[in-house]
């Protein structure tokens, strides 16, 4: 029986707000912290993105196209590459043109649009399809959403946009005695097959590679094969996806992820029956086994594979609604400026700095974190939003104003 191992790798860095005080309120419209925003990129890009391109390029054409990964880039990263790292988009466009590598489509922004507005939702999908295609000339066929968030009727819109494959997690509570390593269809729309994350063998390199307390440390490319190799036996399909960060920026170079990556293609290609596919590719190759039946969203964040992370508690609530409450004002001014921080704000990142999640989880909401409290994530973000609203609200009032005199 043919076998897939699935790399996708997700690619995104937020616009991250600037110290925004009450008393900036309809005094200073400039939200976002460009120094910060500039210093991380440049770090990461350093650290990971451009050492772990090379490593891919480097790869494909050593095992001559036997290589294939997947990236989904965020429209506001590739925003970010062309003003402070142009060299990152050339490098991902080298990828591109090996023809060993899928990107695939996702919304514009990083959003949770999927989750409240329909329209909304469609909108970025489309703007980062072209954004898609202006940067690497292909327009993406394979979808997956914000941080994997998925649900029955995500999924069907997402179907209705075209797509014909989404990734999501493989959440433990949905599969119950079901395995992720098959693909699966969408309830409401079959035609719609759906790339299971197996987690277990994700998490492994992503959060545990380095984790001396862990019995299986050091984890080199053989035994890592072996896992896939026994995870395989069985099933037809094993999926990893994790954040791009983890090579060289969560799992630092001196922890010997590079080094491991650069041996496991080799690994696997000698010792087990799988074949690197992308998303795309494996979806056509194998055929889905059953649906899944997801009525309530799921996402490949914290214990509970929820959104609870984002909107789970009132502060991001509060926040989340207040947000798009405004989006019928926003879209009516036809203002591209306000247009465009509005999606700027409907990055998820906002609402994740909001999370009261200290179990667990916590050190994974600390990384990246600009903020102490999560209090304070919110009150900046709602000093910006009450600018933000003034803005939209006089400009409706402006556009009223010109329409009363256009019909005089």
């Amino acid at each position: 029986m043919d076998k897939s191992l699935c790399f996708y790798f997700q690619v995104h860095q937020p616009d991250r707000l600037r110290l925004y005080r009450f008393f900036d309120i309809g005094n200073d419209s400039q939200y976002f912290d460009d120094f910060a925003n500039r210093t991380i990129l440049r770090r990461v890009a350093d650290r990971c993105y451009l050492p772990m391109n090379a490593i891919i390029l480097e790869l494909i054409n050593k095992y001559q196209g036997q290589f294939k990964v997947a990236y989904s880039i965020s429209g506001v990263a590739l925003e970010q590459f062309e003003k402070y790292a142009p060299e990152v988009l050339e490098s991902f466009k080298r990828l591109a043109d090996t023809k060993c590598v899928e990107f695939l489509a996702e919304t514009y922004s990083h959003s949770l649009a999927s989750l409240i507005s329909a329209k909304e939702f469609k909108a970025q999908v489309k703007e980062h399809a072209a954004a898609i295609k202006k940067h690497f000339g292909v327009t993406p066929k394979a979808f997956r959403n914000t941080e994997l968030i998925y649900s029955d009727e995500i999924g069907a819109a997402v179907a209705d946009m075209g797509y014909n494959v989404m990734l999501t997690e493989g959440a433990k509570h949905i599969l119950g005695w079901k395995s992720p390593n098959y693909v699966y269809t969408n309830a409401i729309n079959p035609k719609l097959k759906l790339l299971l994350k197996n987690f277990n063998l994700s998490d492994d390199i992503a959060f545990r590679f380095s984790d001396r307390s862990n019995p299986n440390w050091p984890l080199t490319s053989e035994k890592y094969a072996q896992w896939l190799n026994e995870a395989g036996k069985n099933d037809e399909v094993i999926n990893l996806f994790m954040d791009y960060e983890t090579f060289g920026e969560h799992q630092r170079q001196s922890t010997g992820i590079f080094e491991f990556m650069r041996a496991l293609p080799g690994s696997v290609l000698a010792n087990t029956d799988l074949k690197f596919r992308t998303p795309s590719e494996v979806a056509q190759q194998h055929q889905p086994v059953a649906p899944l039946h997801v009525p309530f969203a799921i996402s490949w964040a914290d214990e509970e594979r929820d959104t609870s992370a984002w909107i789970g508690n009132e502060l991001q609530n509060e926040a989340f609604h207040k947000l798009y409450e405004l989006e019928k004002a926003v879209m009516a001014t036809k203002d591209a400026s306000l247009i465009s921080d509005f999606r700027k704000l409907q990055e998820s990142d906002h609402f994740y700095y909001m999370c009261t999640k200290f179990f667990s989880d916590g050190a994974v909401h600390k990384y990246f974190n600009p903020y102490d409290t999560p209090y304070e994530a919110f009150i900046n973000y709602m000093n910006a939003l009450s600018d933000f609203k003034l803005r939209v609200e006089k400009s409706a009032v402006k556009s009223a104003g010109k329409a009363k005199k256009a019909s005089k």
